[in-house]
């Protein structure tokens, strides 16, 4: 591949990232006063994060079995407020413990 393909590819990668983040900039300088487009908007990232994440879970380990409990464990601590590093590190033992019982 060439140096000016490369850089090409750089920008357009470059021009892809930075417009999501510009233009709600642009489009919105009221405030939005709508309840259903601000919980839209607030909701939007959560919904899209999970969406690219939560399918991966369970292609990341060798075993459904083990992904599922890591997950369990995971939404478990979550939903008692546990700190985000307590959440993972504990996902990761219980995912690495079922894999050696495996």
């Amino acid at each position: 591949m060439s140096t000016g393909r490369i850089l090409l590819c750089i920008a357009v990668m470059a021009l892809v990232t930075y417009i999501p983040r510009v233009l709600p900039v642009t489009v919105f300088r009221k405030k939005i006063r709508s309840p259903f487009w601000r919980s839209f908007l607030d909701y939007t990232p959560y919904a899209v994060l999970g969406a690219l994440t939560f399918p991966e879970i369970f292609a990341s380990t060798g075993h459904y079995i083990s992904a599922a409990a890591g997950t369990i464990t995971a939404i478990a601590l979550g939903y008692f407020r546990r700190s985000l590093v307590i959440v993972a590190v504990a996902a990761i033992a219980v995912v690495y413990i079922v894999e050696m019982l495996l």
